[in-house]
């Protein structure tokens, strides 16, 4: 990974931005998930107005073999509406909370996507011929009188301009009291789970009417609730296997060969406090927004407010790596706590070798890490870098004294640009990172 680790092999550089430059941004375009597919030739992304837009990676140019192909809007659908539960008086948000792509096993593309309380499988289809010559209808569709049908036409396949559909081929409902926030697809392709606030289910692809409930940490009484449940995911090889994560800054193993209900965790992933560093933030601070395995099955990482780290599922104890994203908003986090920036969910992503990992911060910052090294680098998403192939400079914060020409004081940094969501080509070293309404794509510029 030299482009994180500053080695002579390649540097990041620019290679698209999508949506608006307006500077007043619609809440309804603010985007709220960004997903490669298993292959890296489509590009999801989903927004709080319950849309989804799929981009596809256009094959390189002869003429500029030094350029990877762009990628251009394959396909746009509206996937969920605002609803209204009628029962509890709410409103339902539109917002796509996550995109997972299913492995492709036929000309079409599956995903299911989610907002807070249904899940929905689309496909995406193209369409490249139509049908032509019915016998009881006309070119226009108006329907032929049958008397005056005297001969028998056989319909023929004519070509006509590319048409890409996207369809809901399942709608998975009412089986979430609380919140979803995470939906993980399994390795056996034919079950996925959905997690919420307190519990986790498990669901057949194929079956819409019922799941099975594997965690539910919900107490008898609410009023003993000590934690959530924040992040869940399945095992990339087992099937078996997956984890989850709690708003105490914990990680549980589970085995559904165990038990049904897996209340029982197999593994429980904690490190210990370090009782002089404890505050007033602790608990929020420790909060864990995301966890990912590693391809390979062997490790997790886990991003909570400050840091990500990165643990041997061999070695429950503590992690065997972890690194600080923003070390320097520790003197912030009275002024991030009023303005409720503190509860702000991270997400982390690893890339296709498991050797470095990408995450965001403020400012339009975003931060790698390269694990062979231990080199990191802080990079930004903005305009100001957008020219074609441009080279991303590395970004320095100064958290006091006497600041440098390049640094930018930690009190200039702007809390509202925020990047929450990014993903990594599953094989090549080409990263989206989602600022506000703008898809920014990033790839390695080969010297």
């Amino acid at each position: 990974m030299a482009g994180v680790a500053g080695g002579n092999d390649f540097q990041w550089c620019f290679s698209q931005v999508k949506g608006a430059i307006d500077e007043d941004v619609a809440e309804a375009d603010i985007i709220s998930t960004v997903e490669f597919n298993y292959s890296g030739e489509l590009l999801a992304t989903g927004d709080k107005g319950g849309r989804v837009v799929i981009f596809q990676h256009e094959q390189e140019s002869k003429n500029r073999p030094h350029l990877r192909g762009e990628y251009n809007v394959y396909s746009t659908f509206q996937s969920h509406e605002p609803e209204f539960d009628y029962l509890k008086s709410l409103e339902i948000e539109e917002k796509i909370n996550k995109i997972r792509w299913l492995p492709q096993q036929n000309a079409a593309h599956f995903l299911l996507s989610t907002n807070d309380k249904t899940i929905k499988l689309w496909k995406i289809s193209e369409r490249d011929k139509r049908a032509e010559g019915y016998n009881l209808k006309d070119e226009d569709g108006r329907l032929r009188d049958p008397f005056r049908i005297t001969s028998l036409r056989v319909p023929v396949l004519m070509p006509m301009d590319l048409m890409v559909e996207a369809s809901p081929r399942r709608i998975f409902a009412n089986a979430h009291t609380y919140h979803i926030n995470s939906i993980s697809v399994n390795s056996d392709h034919e079950t996925y789970l959905s997690a919420d606030d307190l519990r986790i289910n498990l669901w057949h692809l194929e079956i819409t009417d019922r799941s099975f409930n594997i965690v539910d940490i919900k107490p008898a009484n609410m009023e003993e609730l000590t934690e959530v449940i924040t992040a869940a995911e399945c095992h990339p090889h087992q099937c078996n296997v997956f984890v989850y994560s709690s708003s105490k800054g914990t990680i549980r193993l589970c085995d559904m060969r165990a038990a049904a209900l897996c209340d029982r965790h197999s593994k429980f992933f904690e490190e210990p406090e370090d009782p002089s560093s404890r505050s007033f933030f602790s608990e929020i601070i420790s909060s864990i927004s995301d966890v990912k395995f590693s391809h390979s099955g062997r490790y997790m990482m886990t991003r909570d407010y400050l840091s990500v780290k990165f643990w041997d599922l061999n070695m429950e104890n503590r992690p065997v790596e972890t690194y600080q994203v923003h070390e320097y908003l520790r003197s912030k986090l009275c002024s991030l706590y009023e303005n409720d920036c503190i509860f702000d969910k991270f997400e982390c992503c690893w890339n296709g070798t498991d050797s470095a990992i990408m995450t965001g911060s403020y400012n339009n910052f975003f931060r790698m890490f390269d694990r062979n090294t231990r080199r990191d680098i802080t990079l930004e998403a903005s305009r100001e870098s957008s020219k074609p192939r441009a080279t991303l400079k590395p970004r320095k914060v100064s958290t006091g004294g006497k600041r440098k020409k390049d640094e930018i004081s930690v009190d200039s940094l702007d809390f509202n640009k925020k990047i929450l969501h990014t993903a990594w080509h599953p094989k090549d070293n080409v990263i989206a990172v989602a600022a506000t309404n703008n898809l920014y794509i990033f790839q390695d510029k080969i010297n």
